[in-house]
């Protein structure tokens, strides 16, 4: 009897299993309905949709004096703009420089280097400074997808900070829409870093990458000469990110997911400045907020309509009823540029004030024994000759702009007549204005 119920319950089990697989054979379609289809989507897609398009190639043209020997390479020379400070990657490239004794020197422009811009109000571009210095030329390159050949704006430089190491630069032509600002105070380490750039020129135009912010606030120093041939050291503050970054990246944008502009690519480092041991993942950006103040000076003021200004205000300052030979009223002498207080780059090049004449243009305008006249009318002088060229050109009521190296104390060192380098303090750079008169018997 038992061994018959068993038999009756297998039977039920097995009809029941039946049933089931008919049921499923036979509602396909109902199954196919409770299936939930789950579609991941990027969280970057939609920022870099909005802002691609408003990061800019930024071309820097230079004028080279060079020989007609068949060995020196142009390209080898120059390479793609992307890391200024030393030890972290470079300019790249080397040269090929040999004799060139009895050879016909050519001049020649050429495309010093590339980097990236972002545009930030109609026809104002950020960059880096490094990536726009010493340009004789400017171009702004915009490359669209539909077209084989890049659009190039001229374009020219209107404000920039040098030690930030940004600039802005201006194409009147150029209409695309400017991307917004952010608030670089409100990152926070982990929170996702888009680079948008150019690296390798056209190439790879509009190239994305994206990373994390790694880390806040690194204290990024460098040691470098100025223009006038004085060695510093600067420190800036920037955000870490393992997003890359490579040659010609530089001056390019750091997005939030949010599309706003947090940063600007500045550096990577490429090796251990003591080690030489490979580092992968380290770049650091410049904060929005540390460049806004340059920024928001441009926009406010328009600076491309202060070069008329200018020009008038030079125009108004020259009484032409004055008349005799122009002078600042200073005695000067020449610095030894092969001295070592100039190869070290303690003391820049230019020309020493030994004296001031009292009651001249120059004491008027707070120049001191001691200083040392780097540049005149935004052109740097290194000897007394250059400086004089420059003003005989004046006219009397003629007004100079002179910037003066100033270091406490050094007119009294230097009349001891052995100067020990370690002596000499700190200088700052200070800009004065000189306004030309008939000065009786002043050497210059």
């Amino acid at each position: 009897m038992k061994k018959r119920l068993l038999g009756y319950v297998a039977v039920a089990l097995v009809c029941m299993m039946v049933g089931s697989a008919l049921t499923l054979t036979i509602n396909p379609t109902a199954q196919a309905e409770e299936t939930v289809t789950t579609v991941v989507t990027s969280p970057f897609t939609a920022a870099i949709a909005e802002v691609r398009g408003s990061v800019v190639g930024v071309n820097n043209y230079q004028t080279v004096r060079y020989s007609n020997r068949n060995t020196y390479d142009l390209d080898d020379f120059f390479g793609d703009f992307g890391f200024p400070f030393g030890g972290f990657g470079g300019y790249g490239g080397g040269n090929s420089y040999g004799s060139d004794r009895g050879l016909e020197e050519q001049v020649q422009e050429v495309l010093a280097g590339t980097g990236s811009g972002v545009v930030v109000g109609e026809g104002y571009v950020l960059t880096n400074f490094h990536v726009v210095e010493d340009a004789t030329r400017l171009e702004i390159s915009v490359k669209e997808e539909s077209k084989e050949e890049a659009t190039t704006y001229a374009s020219t430089l209107v404000a920039f900070d040098e030690n930030l190491d940004v600039a802005v630069i201006y194409a009147p032509e150029l209409k695309l829409t400017p991307v917004k600002l952010g608030n670089s105070d409100s990152l926070l380490v982990g929170d996702w870093a888009i680079c948008i750039g150019n690296p390798l020129s056209e190439q790879f135009t509009g190239t994305v990458t994206v990373g994390i912010v790694s880390a806040l606030d690194r204290a990024v120093s460098s040691t470098t000469y100025d223009k006038y041939g004085r060695k510093e050291t600067i420190t800036n503050t920037m955000i870490q990110t393992d997003a890359a970054i490579n040659a010609g990246n530089s001056g390019g944008g750091m997005f939030s997911v949010t599309g706003e502009l947090m940063g600007i690519p500045t550096l990577k480092y490429t090796g251990s400045a003591f080690s030489g041991t490979p580092v992968d993942g380290i770049g650091m950006c410049i904060p929005i907020n540390a460049a806004k103040p340059i920024i928001e000076d441009v926009l406010k003021n328009n600076l491309t309509e202060n070069v008329s200004d200018t020009a008038s205000a030079a125009e108004e300052a020259t009484d032409t009823s004055l008349i005799g030979k122009p002078r600042m009223g200073v005695s000067v002498a020449n610095i030894n540029q092969n001295s070592t207080l100039v190869l070290q780059g303690i003391l820049p090049k230019g020309v020493y004030v030994s004296e001031v004449e009292a009651g001249s243009p120059a004491e008027k305008a707070g120049m001191l024994p001691g200083d040392i006249i780097v540049d005149v009318d935004d052109t740097i002088v290194t000897n007394s000759a250059e400086m004089n060229t420059i003003i005989s050109a004046k006219g009397v009521g003629d007004m100079l702009k002179v910037k003066v190296y100033r270091a406490p104390g050094l007119a009294d060192l230097m009349e001891q007549g052995s100067v020990n380098p370690d002596d000499i303090p700190d200088g700052e750079y200070v800009d004065l204005e000189v306004v030309l008169a008939i000065v009786d018997e002043i050497k210059q």
